[in-house]
């Protein structure tokens, strides 16, 4: 394929003033996290296209969001170098490809981002004893939280049952509990998972996207680059945030808990945007072939549940 690079400054087409605004907040963040973003780049955006793209379109992707070619070219070596992404070249383009690593934490977290919400509860709760070496506890701790387990002492953790299936593993024993009050079990839940912290995290997020115009038109609206931009940095903050969110059951949760307000906005302002945010990648978009495929099955189900 024969594809000159691109200039690396910013395009010098003023953006709409709520997508400026979004700019200036992702800005005003230090340092510039270029790596994070390209992960929510690939994720949301490439992975259902495949999975692989040209660095050039990359470039000419974060140029309009004020990240130059030279950061974004450090941070692609060092996703590599950890094992996020492959690199190819063809002559003297420069490709990258989602690595087995990053499909698979990206596959997980697209379940959460797009799909998961809390649910119902039966009262039960899985209990986790850990034994053995200290840094087998360790070890072992780190998988658990990452399945929805809370620390309730050093060695204790537990989570509510029927989050997932959780298969026998040495140094663990697992019980079933039950009993207490509703009350009782929001104070149990306050006290293993940070849940002021998360609250405040999502009112920040609403805050910042209340005003995108995803139900009065003005989001569909948006050119295309524009309405990508919007969709980046959309799921690029709620991924800062439900990936942290255990997703408790609504019956561990406060009353006022703004995690279902977020995700509702997120939903919306998500499908408002898309169709134009997906005429910027066909046009735009492309890999060691040409042109990105479409996306996938999956991706029109994103939110679906919402809309």
């Amino acid at each position: 394929m024969n594809t000159a690079a691109p200039t690396s400054r910013p395009a010098p087409l003023a953006r709409p003033a709520a997508v400026a605004a979004l700019l200036a907040a992702f800005h005003a963040r230090r340092p510039i996290r270029a790596g994070s973003l390209i992960v929510t780049i690939y994720g949301d955006a490439v992975a259902p296209r495949g999975g692989a793209l040209w660095l050039g379109s990359l470039i000419g992707l974060l140029a309009p969001m004020g990240i130059g070619d030279g950061l974004v070219r450090t941070a692609m070596s060092r996703l590599a170098q950890d094992g996020w992404l492959e690199r190819t070249r063809l002559g003297r383009n420069s490709h990258y490809r989602l690595a087995d690593k990053g499909r698979r934490v990206f596959d997980a977290a697209t379940h959460r981002i797009y799909f998961a919400a809390p649910g119902n509860w039966d009262g039960r709760w899985d209990v986790a004893i850990l034994s053995g070496a200290a840094e087998a506890r360790g070890r072992l701790r780190g998988g658990l939280e990452e399945k929805g387990f809370g620390a309730l002492a050093p060695n204790v953790l537990l989570r509510p049952r029927g989050l997932a299936a959780e298969e026998t593993i040495a140094d663990l024993l697992l019980l079933d509990a039950s009993g207490g009050t509703p009350e009782a079990a929001r104070q149990l839940a306050a006290s293993v998972w940070p849940l002021d912290d998360l609250a405040e995290r999502y009112r920040r997020f609403i805050a910042r996207f209340a005003d995108l115009g995803a139900s009065d038109g003005r989001a569909a609206a948006l050119a295309p680059l524009d309405a990508l931009i919007v969709r980046i940095l959309l799921i690029h903050d709620y991924r800062r945030v439900i990936l942290r969110d255990p997703l408790l059951p609504h019956a561990l949760l406060p009353e006022d808990w703004p995690g279902a307000e977020a995700r509702r906005l997120c939903g919306a302002l998500y499908d408002a945007v898309r169709a134009n945010s997906e005429a910027w990648l066909d046009a735009h978009g492309l890999n060691a072939d040409g042109p990105l495929p479409p996306p996938d099955d999956a991706f029109v189900e994103r939110f679906r549940d919402m809309v």
